[in-house]
């Protein structure tokens, strides 16, 4: 099976780590070509390119001139233990066995602007850049121009053919592989709630639930459509009537 999830904007190089383990990300030098055309830019540029606040514009600047190869154990920091979002909450990766951690290594995949597909011990040097950012870079008109056929052939090289793909990262993020060239099909588990009546997707708790479903993956060793359904953290679980598309597996609550 194989997985993939969003990226955070919060960042978090304090906490300690868990396990010394750690990996070098496959696309470590189209990082560099990336960071070379931000570093260029100045905090001005940044806040209009991003839409950020000038505190953010200054934080990153800061960041995007930080930025120094080779990646070691002292300058950066394993990509599942710093990202610190909704996703990452529900994960709970801190609280992950060692052996989880391996299988995780294995199976989980993190899209990022600046990393391209990321490993969950893939070392990560702070950053801030969504994938729907309009930065030109190299010729590519922008960040899904420049990512997209790396990344999905990156996939096709790690996946079997009709082996279990989980898409459980935003459309922001999954937009990026180009599933007509992708070996199988992307399953897109989707998280609803009643509200008012009706089942909506409220986003702070669909981006959570995605967290928890990678977590009841690697809890239950997971590596079948059948044995997915039965996803029940949070108090979500599987609706067959909502699940009319047959690349999407509703969950309610």
């Amino acid at each position: 099976m194989k997985i993939i999830i969003s990226p955070a904007k919060s960042l978090d190089f304090e906490k300690e780590l868990p396990t010394k383990g750690f990996s070098i990300p496959d696309f470590l030098s189209e990082s560099k070509v990336i960071n070379d055309s931000l570093k260029k830019r100045s905090p001005g540029e940044l806040k209009s390119l991003m839409s950020i606040s000038d505190k953010l514009a200054e934080l990153n600047w800061n960041r995007n001139n930080s930025f120094k190869i080779p990646f070691n154990a002292d300058n950066a920091r394993p990509s599942i233990f710093t990202f610190n979002g909704d996703v990452y909450n529900g994960l709970d990766s801190f609280s992950l066995s060692e052996d989880q951690i391996k299988i995780a290594q294995g199976s989980l995949r993190i899209l990022s602007g600046l990393y391209g597909l990321l490993k969950p011990l893939d070392l990560i040097q702070a950053y801030r850049l969504e994938m729907g950012t309009k930065l030109n870079v190299n010729g590519s008109a922008n960040l899904y121009d420049f990512w997209k056929n790396k990344i999905t052939q990156k996939l096709n090289e790690e996946i079997k053919e009709n082996e279990l793909f989980i898409n459980l990262a935003s459309n922001e993020y999954s937009s990026v592989i180009d599933k007509k060239e992708l070996k199988t099909t992307l399953i897109s588990p989707i998280f609803k709630d009643m509200k008012n009546g009706k089942l909506k997707i409220i986003s702070f708790y669909a981006k959570k639930a995605r967290g928890m479903m990678v977590r009841y993956i690697l809890d239950n060793n997971i590596n079948n459509e059948e044995d997915l359904k039965g996803f029940n953290y949070g108090g979500y679980s599987f609706s067959q009537p909502e699940s009319d598309n047959s690349n999407e597996l509703v969950f309610i609550r």
